[in-house]
C-alpha cells in the first residue's frame, strides 16, 4: 500500500518533478535538435510534468506500492505499470497536442520526423522512452524522495510548498496567456549547442 503524504510535501514534489521535466525536455532538445531554450516558461518548471506524475502516484501508486487502479495481485507490477504509463502518455500527448493547436493556433511539438509516430503528437519510441523513465523513477526514487521531503519541518514545508505553487501557477497562466495572444510559442531565450543534435540524428537513423 502506498504511503500517505501531506499536501505541502505533495506541492514540493510537484515542483521537483516540474523542474526535472524542464531539464528532461532540454536534454531531449540538446540531443535531437542541438539547442536548449526556456520551454515557453519564465521559470525552470513545466507544471504539467509535476501534476501528471504526482496525480499518477495518487491514483496508481508506484510499482512497489500499487494504488487504486493496480492490484497487489499482479505478478509483474513493473510491466503493468509500464504499459499503463505508455497508454496514458500516448493518449495524453495526442489530446494535449490537438487541444493546444485548436485553442492556441500552433503546434506545441511535432514528432513527424520520428519513426513510428502516431499522429504528429506522439510516437512509439518517445512513449516507450518516457514510460521507461517514469516507471524506473516511480519504482526506485519516488517514495524515497517524498520521504526526504516529508522530513522537512512542517512550517518550512508549508512556506516552500505554497511559494513554489504560486510561482509555477502564475508562470503557467502568464505564459499560456501570452501564447494565446501572440498565437505562437513563448521563446524568451535559446542557446545553440556546438555539435548538438548529431547524436539524435544518428539515433533516429538507427531506429528507422
Amino acid at each position: 500500500m502506498k504511503k500517505r503524504f501531506n499536501t505541502y510535501t505533495l506541492l514540493i514534489m510537484v515542483a521537483v518533478i516540474s523542474f526535472l521535466g524542464y531539464n528532461l525536455e532540454n536534454m531531449w532538445l540538446a540531443v535531437t535538435k542541438g539547442f536548449i531554450d526556456n520551454r515557453n516558461m519564465s521559470f525552470p518548471f513545466l507544471l504539467g510534468y509535476g501534476l501528471f506524475v504526482v496525480g499518477l502516484y495518487l491514483i496508481a501508486g508506484t510499482p512497489k506500492s500499487p494504488g487504486l487502479v493496480l492490484s497487489e495481485q499482479y505478478s509483474n507490477k513493473r510491466s503493468m505499470y509500464f504499459f499503463m504509463s505508455m497508454l496514458i502518455i500516448s493518449v495524453g500527448e495526442i489530446i494535449l497536442g490537438f487541444t493546444v493547436e485548436k485553442i492556441f493556433g500552433f503546434e506545441y511539438w511535432n514528432y513527424t520526423d520520428l519513426p513510428l509516430h502516431i499522429t504528429k503528437y506522439t510516437s512509439i519510441p518517445t512513449s516507450i522512452g518516457f514510460s521507461f523513465l517514469l516507471t524506473l523513477f516511480m519504482d526506485k526514487f519516488f517514495e524515497p524522495l517524498m520521504t526526504r521531503i516529508d522530513n522537512i519541518p512542517r512550517g518550512a514545508a508549508r512556506i516552500i510548498g505554497i511559494v513554489l505553487a504560486i510561482i509555477m501557477l502564475v508562470d503557467f497562466i502568464a505564459s499560456f496567456a501570452n501564447m494565446y495572444i501572440t498565437r505562437s510559442v513563448n521563446i524568451k531565450w535559446k542557446k545553440t549547442l556546438k555539435n548538438g543534435g548529431e547524436v539524435g540524428k544518428v539515433l533516429i537513423r538507427l531506429i528507422a
